[in-house]
């Protein structure tokens, strides 16, 4: 993992988010993926706040991508670890949100968002 890696993958994130392109964001996540975001427990009601496997997780943001049509991030920065990135953005109500991705042969393997003040509506 270097910093190059991190911010061409941020971008792609990013535009994938921007689009709404579900698919798109996906191809980067391996199939057995674990997600947490408190997010999830307010959108899902699942206390636990986490989803298991990549369908699940399509599920999980399908839903959002559904309730949430003014969805939109912006960069704020990207940082680097040894199999790991953090991805800061703000999202459409002004939020600060930190994304942490945990990779494994290439793709994210788990992954979980921590936000500051506000949530995503």
């Amino acid at each position: 993992m270097n910093l190059e890696f991190a911010r061409t993958f941020a971008a792609e994130w990013l535009d994938g988010w921007n689009s709404h392109d579900l698919d798109r964001i996906l191809t980067h996540y391996h199939d057995d993926v674990t997600f947490s975001s408190p997010v999830i427990a307010q959108l899902t009601g699942d206390v636990s706040g986490t989803v298991h496997g990549k369908e699940a997780l399509r599920a999980y943001w399908a839903t959002g991508l559904e309730r949430i049509p003014e969805l939109r991030f912006e960069l704020v920065d990207v940082r680097v670890s040894v199999h790991a990135l953090v991805i800061d953005y703000r999202n459409q109500i002004g939020g600060r949100v930190s994304e942490v991705l945990i990779f494994r042969d290439g793709l994210v393997i788990s992954g979980f968002g921590a936000y500051g003040e506000t949530l995503a509506n």
